[in-house]
């Protein structure tokens, strides 16, 4: 059971935290850009498109619109969709869990044009193979 030590040390902390780390002040969706616009404590302003992000892509422009902060501020949550993100993330460009950013960037990896792509691409058919 907390006693009245441990809940001002715990006061003490959370006031610390939000002193020294940043946290989101304001969040809004920008829906010509579909990108979220974000207002951090120390200044920062980001906007990264909504597509970008885990459990947010292809979603209705209603449901984007709907953005709540976490109470510390250190995250965002959309309640029609069920999805957040974390601030700490945004800052350092991670969108999502490590097996969904991975697949993502398979799938970005995979569509890429090169030139040497571009060049393969061109070769005609029989060359390589085998006879």
């Amino acid at each position: 059971m907390m006693n009245k030590v441990d809940y001002q040390a715990a006061r003490e902390a959370g006031a610390l935290h939000r002193a020294t780390v940043p946290h989101v002040v304001s969040a809004r969706f920008i829906r010509a850009r579909r990108a979220i616009h974000v207002t951090l404590s120390n200044g920062v302003e980001m906007s990264v498109p909504v597509d970008l992000l885990q459990g947010l892509q292809g979603a209705s422009l209603n449901d984007l619109a709907k953005i709540e902060m976490t109470p510390l501020g250190n995250g965002l949550h959309w309640p029609r969709l069920d999805a957040d993100v974390l601030v700490e993330g945004l800052i350092h460009d991670i969108y999502g869990s490590q097996s969904w950013m991975a697949a993502q960037m398979g799938c970005a990896g995979g569509s890429s044009a090169s030139n040497a792509k571009a060049a393969a691409g061109m070769v005609p058919r029989a060359v390589g193979r085998k006879r």
